[in-house]
């Protein structure tokens, strides 16, 4: 139960600060370039890239920051994060040829399926 209350308190402040980081960005960019969700989706980059990194070395970390950062935080601050980890581990695997069918595929298909919800919410 408790690593669920650690991904909740993570998920709470990583929506919190989404939403923070998205409009004030937009507020001083202007909302021509999603520069607030580029800026998001690449900062999460950063911090997964890390903290998985580190944790992973770092036996010793209380696993309640696992649920806390990277799953909860960052799970709620951005997935697309989660989708360049997968990406660059299944490449670090060697396995080069299925994470390009990974990375292309979640572009392509999440288009296809974000056309397909709005096409469908036209309908209604």
């Amino acid at each position: 139960m408790q690593k669920y209350l650690f991904i909740a308190a993570g998920g709470a402040a990583g929506s919190i600060l989404r939403y923070w980081v998205g409009s004030t960005i937009s507020g001083r960019m202007g909302a021509k370039f999603p520069y607030g969700t580029l800026f998001i989706n690449l900062t999460a980059c950063v911090v997964i890239g890390f903290t998985l990194t580190y944790f992973g070395k770092r036996a010793d970390l209380n696993p309640a920051w696992r649920f806390l950062v990277p799953i909860g935080f960052i799970g709620a601050y951005s997935t697309f994060s989660t989708y360049e980890w997968e990406t660059l581990s299944t490449m670090r695997s060697g396995a080069f040829a299925l994470a390009s069918l990974y990375a292309a595929g979640s572009l392509i298909l999440g288009l296809a399926a974000t056309w397909c919800g709005t096409a469908i919410a036209d309908l209604l």
